[in-house]
């Protein structure tokens, strides 16, 4: 049972308006984009949410209705995916997504190929679209694992990625029809722990969660930009008010992360981690190490992304092939065991997660990463809308 004040209402799709900027035109690379234009989505129609089924937009009255549950969805054919809470197809494992803007029109986002090093924009009932295609490294588990909008994006359209190359894991920033340009190079490589995640703070920077390269002890090593969750501004300095002054390290402490995430309204950051002995999901503080888990995984399932909906902690899993929501209380600690979603026993299976951002308290994206040592259906890999309020009550599965 979730432990808390109870959970916010659901609101009606029409009421979610989630995400439908369309990037297009040319940029101006400095800091700022030039002659964008902006359409909206096609309207999204029917969602039927795997966990549970999402709310139905009623084309006479504008009303909300729940749908009737999906009893039989017939199998893909080739990259038509006929389950509508899929909004893109035929991917090469999705490794981080970012869901766009709101304009009012139907959820959209970006998703990143781990090993091609593209970034794709998606949205319901259009075609994949390529934003730019990054030189990535994709050996061992490096490549393209991290991805992130700038703090001002309705203003400057950048992006931010984090990427493995020839030499080192570095983070880029990059807009439609222009070079990726790096802002922080350096971060060591190794034969593993070279996964990544970024994402924005809420405070006008980002945070950077880089791996250990393979070398757990540089984790605590505060002269090494490896197995750090690192605080920059755009251009990849030291953010103002980091705990050090001058210095880019925020936490330590980290091994492999597979996302970063956060409460929406802030009070909270979380960090996934695949450590030497257990999958572990840690609270962020700043100037601290990762000494004490939020909770472990002793079976190592990879955890991934992770969104924060205020009542749980949705985290997911690749080789688990699940998502994970585990409920927490108003103070931000664990309010009980995790419950597996989306599984194929508790909701409808995708098979295996990588990517996960959150639209709103109550909605997400989400990616596959079939291609990567699953066993891929005729359409992965996919991009999926799910439902983060998934049950009336909180997990109780499996320790």
């Amino acid at each position: 049972m979730r432990v808390g004040k109870g959970k916010a209402p659901r609101r009606p799709l029409w009421l979610l308006a989630a995400c439908g900027l369309l990037l297009t035109g040319c940029a101006q690379f400095d800091d700022r984009a030039a002659n964008q234009t902006f359409e909206p989505a096609p309207e999204l129609t029917a969602p039927a949410g795997p966990q549970p089924e999402l709310p139905e937009v009623d084309g006479d009255e504008g009303k909300s209705r729940t749908s009737a549950p999906q009893t039989s969805i017939p199998p893909p054919r080739g990259c038509t995916d006929y389950d509508q809470s899929v909004i893109a197809t035929c991917l090469d494992t999705v490794s981080a997504v970012a869901a766009l803007p709101n304009s009012g029109a139907a959820p959209s986002g970006l998703a990143a190929e781990r090993r091609t090093g593209r970034v794709v924009q998606v949205a319901a009932g259009s075609a994949p679209s390529e934003v730019t295609r990054l030189d990535v490294s994709p050996a061992g588990d490096g490549g393209l694992t991290g991805l992130a909008l700038s703090p001002t994006f309705a203003e400057d359209q950048l992006m931010f990625a984090y990427v493995t190359t020839a030499t080192d894991n570095r983070v880029v920033r990059f807009t439609r029809g222009q070079p990726a340009k790096a802002i922080l190079t350096g971060i060591p490589k190794g034969a593993t722990g070279n996964r990544g995640a970024i994402m924005t703070d809420g405070r006008g920077a980002l945070l950077v969660a880089t791996g250990d390269a393979g070398d757990p002890s540089a984790a605590a090593d505060p002269g090494s930009l490896a197995g750090k969750v690192l605080r920059i501004d755009t251009a990849g300095n030291p953010a103002a008010g980091n705990p050090t002054p001058g210095s880019r390290v925020y936490a330590s402490g980290v091994h492999s992360p597979g996302g970063l995430c956060k409460a929406t309204d802030g009070s909270r950051t979380w960090i996934t981690d695949r450590g030497p002995a257990v999958d572990a999901l840690y609270s962020i503080a700043p100037g601290a190490s990762l000494a004490v888990p939020t909770w472990t995984w002793p079976d190592k399932p990879a955890v991934a992304g992770c969104a924060d909906s205020g009542t749980a902690v949705v985290i997911a899993t690749s080789v688990g092939a699940s998502l994970q929501e585990l409920p927490i209380t108003l103070d931000g600690s664990v309010g009980g065991k995790p419950k597996a979603l989306m599984d194929g026993k508790n909701g409808t299976a995708y098979g295996r997660y990588g990517g996960l951002d959150q639209i709103d308290a109550q909605f997400a994206l989400v990616g596959t990463v079939n291609k990567d040592g699953g066993q891929p259906i005729s359409s992965d890999d996919r991009v999926v809308l799910i439902s983060l309020q998934a049950t009336p009550n909180g997990g109780s599965g499996k320790d």
